[in-house]
């Protein structure tokens, strides 16, 4: 490898793990605003290991820092094991950079609504855990327990994590009462509906599959008029209005982002009204023409 492109990539990596250091510094800011403006004050729960966490210190009494680390702990070896070490290393120093913000940062308790403290609790602290996510971190090791059992099982890391917080509720509903194993039901999904949009964002991903007579002018149209990525595919018509065909086609393949559907379908139906389109949703892309998110996975 020569020196330049050594230096390139030293320079890259160093970028992105500054980025990567602000967006967890951002996210254990936000999730210790939740915690400490919403949820403790109020004796709230939440799911996860948070939950957990948030339960035995209603019970004990036990200071929340100590108990988000020790409880952490075997989430953490876990992730060493079965993540990477880079991984494991940014996730301590988000749960560490909580426990500490818990202690010393004081913040007010913002309202006394059970509603307002449910949802915004649960928002604040979505929005703490999908920023870290961004950072390459997790702020609740209830992921990496989810992760691992879904590579040993048949149970997807939703199922996981839904079977695992179902117990964490009926505990609460026992122990406590019924009412506040209810309000952490809403907190839980407040925080997973915030991560979701932290995460994913507006910039939901839309792949455009075309197949029209007029393929070889709307591939000239969206790449460029519209400076679009596509990929031509060669197929066959299978059956038309006449009945069984046989004809070469070609099938214009592309992907944008939510926001620039429509205006890429009405040009596409500028050039041919008849032109059959299929959209489907996808996750996320990598590589190509298209801007990528900053997650990481």
């Amino acid at each position: 490898m020569s020196k330049p492109r050594k230096a390139r990539i030293a320079r890259l990596s160093l970028i992105q793990n500054a980025q990567d250091a602000v967006l967890i510094a951002i996210g254990v800011m936000l999730a210790a605003v939740g915690l400490e403006g919403f949820l403790l004050p109020n004796g709230f729960l939440d799911g996860g290991v948070t939950g957990i966490s948030l339960l035995a210190n209603r019970l004990s009494g036990w200071s929340i820092s100590v108990l988000l680390i020790v409880i952490n702990i075997p989430f953490i070896l876990l992730a060493y094991k079965q993540l990477s070490k880079a991984f494991t290393v940014k996730t301590i120093a988000a749960i560490v950079g909580l426990a500490t913000c818990l202690v010393f940062l004081k913040v007010p308790a913002i309202t006394d609504d059970k509603l307002l403290i449910a949802i915004f609790g649960g928002f604040f602290l979505g929005a703490g855990i999908g920023m870290s996510i961004r950072g390459g971190a997790v702020l609740d090791g209830t992921e990496v327990l989810a992760l691992y059992i879904n590579r040993k099982t048949v149970l997807s890391v939703g199922e996981v994590i839904m079977y695992f917080n179902v117990v964490i509720f009926s505990v609460a509903a026992v122990l406590i009462n019924v009412e506040t194993a209810l309000y952490a039901m809403l907190t839980y999904l407040s925080a997973s509906k915030t991560v979701d949009f932290v995460i994913q964002g507006f910039e939901e991903y839309i792949a455009l599959t075309i197949i029209s007579g007029e393929s070889e002018l709307i591939r000239k149209t969206l790449t460029l008029k519209l400076r679009k990525g596509v990929t031509v595919f060669k197929g066959k018509s299978g059956y038309g209005k006449r009945g069984e065909v046989d004809n070469e086609i070609e099938i214009v393949y592309t992907v944008v982002t939510r926001l620039e559907v429509h205006k890429i379908i009405d040009e596409i139906e500028k050039i041919d009204e008849k032109a059959f389109i299929v959209q489907h949703n996808i996750n996320d892309t990598r590589g190509g023409m298209i801007k990528r998110r900053a997650t990481h996975h």
